[in-house]
């Protein structure tokens, strides 16, 4: 029932994987433009993936990147070297504040009465976090000072991972906050973000802030049982409420009626179980479940059904809350997700996931599960996982950022995933892995997705026969029609520590057996792309069709060829390709290309087949010499 470790490719030591990482990049490692004249917005141009027309997430807020705000911090980056702070932030730059006074200041483009924003603090000594403050000021008015904490970043060593300084492989720098104003702000607003004191932080680095119009909080609907009013429940967050909301959810079922968790703070220390029954709370800024058992790591907050070995759940709506943990740490035998186990014919809606495990990890078999319109952030593994014979499930209109593992992905372990989906979602920064993938499975669709920001060991897109259980003898490897369709990859691939090279923004393994599928990937944007924009490696990949690619922007080569297999082009372009010749070949007529019609930029014969593989060039999105401002 538990995930198995992930990453099982480790060919050399972490430490001299990352040392040689560094000395292939060369003077193309970091590059830090410092001292920024007070006020003024110095950020490189980079596209923004919330920018993308019809295609990901409809965000219920305004994001502003520090980078081009008005400032008197430091810009760091662009940067897209594993392990360095601006690397792990949006657009791959940011602002460092490490003086009394410095700051980054915003101007509302749109009313909001709440903001949230990203930022990282350093590590202490001991590795177990430091908690500061950081002022907000709006229109210069006296200070709110707003708690931040590293306690939930910075992580080292080898996977999965340790809080220990001293080993190497510092990574997963950031971490998320919100507040709110207490008024609705006008647009035209400057809101500051400042520092007040070094004392209890050396530096604060910003790296953008979401604005928000928040709705004031939902009202008991009528008839629903309060877990406060009717059980007991304490909104304080002084005592144990884990018992009480059971209590309340298990009336719930047996009443026929929903249970409402007014505005508070919860504390939760164990999973509540939930099966037919609804559970909504006043709105995720409003209701929130926290918390996890002192003496026990491996009790925490979470929302579950019963595990298909206990027959499961069904008909659960769970609606309009938070679930903010406490988890500091990765161990993959602990179930410590916001919401897990298996719940069929069920529905998650608006509820923010934070600082857990994963923020959905569903083991099946389980069928016709939804999770809509909600934000997973700061995970220490997987955003969602559908593992284990989950079918007829969807992840949709749902933003994901500053996962420790995929962001959106299926594992057919053992049991088959059979027509699954990943629809509209934006999913931006997974740490490790990749953004969207999906290992093994029947019938799949992962289609009008934006993915952003890959940091390493994994690309934006993948499509796999790789991981424990996947095979055609159980029916769990990629088969029947794979559909990618409409999907906008920006700054994803990234250079793997293992293995020593790019892995491309879109990539195929047949690690376990050859694909033998029908996969179509059409009407799809590759926008600079870390590495590769189209990647095969790790056994035959055979089936792939490619229709209306539009790749812009390739830090290595358009195509890099590393295994065998079949495979279509129509109307796939290519610009702006970082080297001369834009395939990577060395297994020759084993990769069989079809090229139809409307094919430009990405082909050539012979291809490159070296023994080195190149630095890679980054233009953020923008051919050298582009007009500057930030994109669109």
């Amino acid at each position: 029932m538990t995930p198995p470790p992930r990453r099982q490719l480790v060919r050399r030591s972490l430490s001299a994987s990352l040392a040689l990482a560094i000395a292939a990049f060369g003077t193309a490692a970091a590059v830090v433009l410092a001292g920024a004249p007070p006020a003024a917005a110095a950020g490189v141009p980079a596209p923004s993936p919330l920018a993308v027309p019809g295609r990901g997430a409809t965000v219920p807020f305004k994001e502003q990147e520090a980078e081009y705000a008005a400032t008197n911090g430091t810009l760091i980056g662009p940067n897209r070297l594993y392990g360095t702070l601006p690397s792990e932030a949006s657009g791959r730059q940011a602002v460092t504040l490490d003086a009394v006074g410095e700051y980054v200041e915003f101007t509302l483009t749109a009313p909001a009465n709440a903001m949230s924003f990203r930022y990282s603090l350093p590590d202490n000594a001991a590795g177990s976090g430091r908690d500061a403050s950081i002022d907000v000021t709006v229109n210069g008015a006296s200070p709110k000072a707003v708690p931040v904490t590293s306690t939930y970043g910075w992580y080292y060593g080898g996977y999965p991972f340790n809080n220990n300084p001293g080993d190497t492989n510092p990574h997963h720098f950031y971490d998320e906050t919100r507040t709110m104003f207490g008024s609705t702000l006008a647009a035209g607003t400057k809101v500051r973000l400042q520092v007040s004191s070094t004392a209890a932080s050396p530096s604060f680095t910003i790296d953008l802030a979401d604005f928000e119009q928040v709705a004031a909080p939902t009202a008991r609907p009528s008839g629903a049982l309060d877990v406060v009013a009717d059980f007991g429940a304490d909104p304080t967050g002084s005592a144990d409420s884990t018992a009480k909301i059971q209590a309340a959810v298990d009336a719930g079922r047996a009443q026929g009626r929903e249970v409402y968790i007014p505005q508070g703070t919860f504390l939760v220390r164990d999973h509540i179980v939930v099966d037919q029954v609804t559970l909504r709370g006043a709105g995720p800024w409003y209701s929130v479940l926290t918390g996890r058992d002192p003496s026990n790591r491996s009790k925490a907050v979470g929302v579950y059904g019963k595990y298909a070995a206990q027959g499961g759940s069904r008909n659960v709506t769970l609606k309009d809350f938070a679930i903010i943990g406490d988890i500091r740490e990765r161990e993959d035998n602990d179930q410590v997700n916001a919401i897990g186990g298996a719940l069929s014919d069920s529905t998650v809606d608006n509820v923010w996931m934070q600082h857990t495990k994963c923020g959905a990890w569903m083991d099946g078999p389980m069928d016709n599960f939804t999770i809509k319109n909600s934000r997973i952030l700061d995970q220490t593994a997987d955003g969602v996982n559908f593992h284990y014979g989950v079918t007829n499930s969807t992840v949709t209109n749902t933003f994901v950022r500053n996962t420790g593992d995929d962001g959106l992905a299926m594992w057919a372990e053992n049991v088959p995933n059979v027509k699954n989906k990943f629809t509209f979602n934006t999913v931006i920064l997974p740490i490790l892995a990749n953004n969207i993938v999906t290992y093994g499975g029947k019938d799949i669709t992962i289609s009008d997705n934006v993915m952003s920001d890959t940091l390493t060991n994994g690309g934006g897109l993948h499509i796999a026969n790789r991981y424990p259980g996947v095979n055609s003898g159980q029916g769990t490897a990629v088969s029947g029609t794979t559909t990618a369709a409409r999907n906008t990859l920006i700054r994803t691939g990234n250079n793997d520590y293992n293995w020593q090279f790019g892995v491309g923004a879109i990539w195929f393994s047949g690690l376990n057996e050859p694909i033998n599928a029908t996969v179509n990937i059409s009407d799809t944007e590759v926008l600079d792309s870390s590495y590769a924009a189209i990647h095969l490696i790790e056994g035959a990949t055979n089936g792939l069709h490619f229709d209306h690619i539009r790749i812009d922007g390739a830090g290595t080569y358009a195509l890099q060829i590393q295994s065998p297999g079949t495979a279509t082009f129509n109307n796939v372009v290519a610009t702006h390709i970082a080297q001369s010749n834009p395939i990577h070949n060395c297994v020759g007529s084993g990769f069989q290309i079809t090229r139809g019609t409307g094919n430009s930029g990405w082909y050539a014969d012979p291809p490159a087949c070296t023994g080195t593989w190149p630095a890679p060039v980054w233009t953020n999105g923008r051919p050298p010499g582009a007009a500057s401002g930030p994109a669109a």
